[in-house]
C-alpha cells in the first residue's frame, strides 16, 4: 500500500473507488463540483487524491461517466437526465475546457435559455469564438466564427453564452423551418424578447450564412403557442396551404363569461382545435385524481365549448403531425363541413 503525502497508508485504487460509491450522496467534494458546475475535471479529481489509475478505475466501475476528455460526472446524475439535460452537461464540460475564449451559442445557448427544441441535433455543443479563432468541427463541439454585436454575449448561471434572440435565430439556421419555429415560438412565449426585437435582430443578421430560410420562421413565429405540438400544428397548416389558426382562442358564453381556451381555432371556418399530447393530462391532474378523471373532465370541457359555439372540434396528436398530408386533408374537410 502506498503512502500518502501525510505519511499515512494510502488506500489502493479499489478501496478508494468503493469509498467514492459509499459517499456518493454525501459531501463528496467532486459531487459538490458536479452539482454546482455540471462536471468535474481530471484536475479536480487529482486535487482530492485520485491519480490517473483511480480515475480510470472509477469509470470502469461505472461510478463516473467520462463526458468528454478530462471531464466527468457521476453516473446517477448522467442517467437521470434526458438528451437535453445530457447536452447541457456536455456544454458545461466544453466551457470548463475552453474557458472565456468562447461562448455557448446556437442550440446549446437556446437550451440554456430554457427554450424548447424539436428534431435538433444534440450530439455536439455549439460555441462561438470570441478570440478570433477559426471555425472548426471536433468530435463533440462545433466552433463558429461570428461577429458579436452589443448585447450579444450574456452571462446566465455563471455561463457565458449568446443572448436569447441571437441564440434562437442561429438555432434556426441549423434546422428545418418547423424545428426553428418550435424554438423561436418557445422563446417568445417565455417573454425572452418581443416580436419587434426578433425582427430587428434578424434584419441585422439576414445576410449571414444559412439565414435564407429563417425569414419564414420569423414571419410565422407566435409566442401564443404554448407547446411544441401547438407550434408544429401551426407549421402543418402553413406548409399545406391551410388558413393560419388563431392560437389560444377564448370562448365566452352568452353572458360574456370565459368558458375555456382552445389551443387554436379558425373562426372564419367555425372550427376549434386542440393538440392532444399525452403529457397534457398529467398537467391537468388535480390532487388525488387519476388520469382517466382528467380525460373525462377534458371531454366535458370539449362538449361545453362545442355547445356554446356550435362549432366543430378537431384534435391533433403526435401521430397526426407525422401524417401531415392526411391530417391537412382532414382539417380542410372539417372546415368545409363546419362552414
Amino acid at each position: 500500500m502506498l503512502e500518502s503525502r501525510t505519511g499515512f497508508p494510502r488506500p489502493d485504487i479499489h478501496t478508494r473507488v468503493r469509498r467514492s460509491f459509499r459517499h456518493a450522496g454525501s459531501m463528496n467534494p467532486l459531487r459538490v463540483i458536479a452539482d454546482t458546475r455540471g462536471v468535474f475535471l481530471r484536475s479536480d479529481a487529482r486535487d482530492v487524491g485520485y491519480d490517473d489509475k483511480a480515475i480510470a478505475a472509477a469509470v470502469r466501475a461505472r461510478l463516473w461517466v467520462r463526458v468528454r476528455r478530462g471531464a466527468y460526472t457521476f453516473r446517477d446524475i448522467w442517467e437521470s437526465n434526458d438528451p437535453v439535460g445530457k447536452h447541457r452537461i456536455l456544454s458545461r464540460a466544453v466551457l470548463r475546457s475552453l474557458g472565456d475564449d468562447v461562448a455557448l451559442s446556437h442550440t446549446s445557448a437556446a437550451l440554456e435559455h430554457e427554450c424548447a427544441t424539436w428534431d435538433a441535433d444534440l450530439t455536439r455543443v455549439h460555441v462561438t469564438r470570441l478570440d478570433g479563432g477559426a471555425g472548426r468541427t471536433e468530435k463533440d463541439v462545433i466552433h463558429h466564427e461570428g461577429r458579436c454585436l452589443a448585447g450579444d454575449i450574456v452571462e446566465k448561471d455563471g455561463l457565458q453564452m449568446t443572448s436569447p434572440v441571437r441564440s434562437v435565430i442561429e438555432t434556426a439556421t441549423l434546422t428545418s423551418v418547423e424545428s426553428g419555429l418550435v424554438t423561436v415560438d418557445s422563446a417568445l412565449h417565455r417573454d425572452l424578447f418581443d416580436p419587434e426585437q426578433l425582427t430587428r435582430r434578424f434584419r441585422a443578421m439576414e445576410r449571414w450564412p444559412h439565414t435564407q430560410k429563417v425569414h419564414v420562421v420569423v414571419g410565422l413565429a407566435d409566442g401564443r403557442s404554448e407547446s411544441v405540438g401547438e407550434s408544429r400544428s401551426r407549421y402543418l397548416c402553413w406548409s399545406h396551404g391551410l388558413s393560419a389558426p388563431e392560437p389560444q382562442f377564448h370562448v365566452y358564453d352568452e353572458h360574456g363569461t370565459l368558458i375555456g381556451i382552445t389551443d387554436f381555432a379558425w373562426p372564419d371556418h367555425r372550427l376549434l382545435g386542440e393538440f392532444d399530447g399525452k403529457v397534457k393530462y398529467g398537467r391537468l391532474l388535480n390532487p388525488d385524481e387519476k388520469p382517466e378523471d382528467a380525460v373525462f373532465r377534458e371531454k366535458r370541457r370539449e362538449d361545453r365549448l362545442r355547445e356554446i359555439t356550435r362549432w366543430t372540434m378537431v384534435r391533433l396528436t403526435w401521430s397526426d403531425l407525422y401524417r401531415s398530408a392526411d391530417t391537412a386533408a382532414r382539417i380542410r374537410r372539417l372546415m368545409t363541413l363546419a362552414a
